[in-house]
């Protein structure tokens, strides 16, 4: 099952180091590893600035469910996107989309970092409404839901994910610093003053756990 998740890389829960991302509470992280929401067709939403472990939590999610015999893809949303694109061209859309809708767990990373026309928000509205509880969607993003018109283009189309992606799951926000440039301030290559000041754009609640 792993094999063919397509996942950049493994990583497991154990390896996440919670004590560096106080916002997280692990009792909500231990809750979503028993994979009840995989059960329930419920969709987990990370989000917070690059580098604070999104994408570490979202792949050690997917791991823990293929081990659990669910089929797990893991795709960047430019990836899917792209793939989407072409097989509209090539007139394979409805095949394409069936093959993304497949899978137990999709784990879709970085919404937010690259902007997309109307119609690429339009065929990724297909595929969520596909998977609607029908399927789970792991997804990560940088960017508040408030950004998500802005995204998408759209603020309609971005209106109707939401709902979608929305009505049946667990949103966690972390806000803290990367990880990488703790890595960096460690080895002296980063100090204070080189810092962006925080961006206070990304505020969310804290938890908005199992949205019904």
């Amino acid at each position: 099952m792993i094999k063919q998740a397509r996942l950049p890389w493994i990583k497991t829960l154990e390896q996440f180091d919670f004590s560096f991302q106080p916002s997280l509470d692990p009792k909500v992280i231990r809750e979503l590893s028993g994979l009840g929401f995989v059960g329930r067709n419920e969709n987990v939403i990370l989000l917070g600035p690059p580098g604070v472990g999104k994408t570490h939590l979202a792949v050690a999610l997917g791991v823990k469910a293929a081990e659990a015999g669910h089929r797990l893809l893991f795709l960047t949303l430019d990836r899917l996107v792209s793939a989407l694109v072409k097989a509209r061209q090539e007139n394979r859309l409805d095949r394409q989309l069936q093959q993304f809708t497949y899978p137990k767990v999709l784990v879709l990373d970085e919404i937010g970092y690259l902007p997309m026309t109307r119609e690429e928000a339009s065929l990724f509205f297909r595929l969520i409404n596909r998977r609607y509880e029908r399927a789970t969607t792991i997804l990560t993003s940088n960017k508040s839901f408030m950004d998500w018109g802005e995204v998408f283009g759209d603020q309609v189309i971005a209106t109707a994910i939401l709902d979608r992606l929305l009505h049946h799951s667990t949103t966690l926000n972390i806000k803290g610093e990367s990880y990488r440039l703790k890595e960096k301030r460690k080895a002296g290559l980063v100090t204070e003053t080189t810092l962006p000041k925080e961006d206070t754009h990304n505020d969310q609640p804290p938890i908005m756990d199992n949205e019904q």
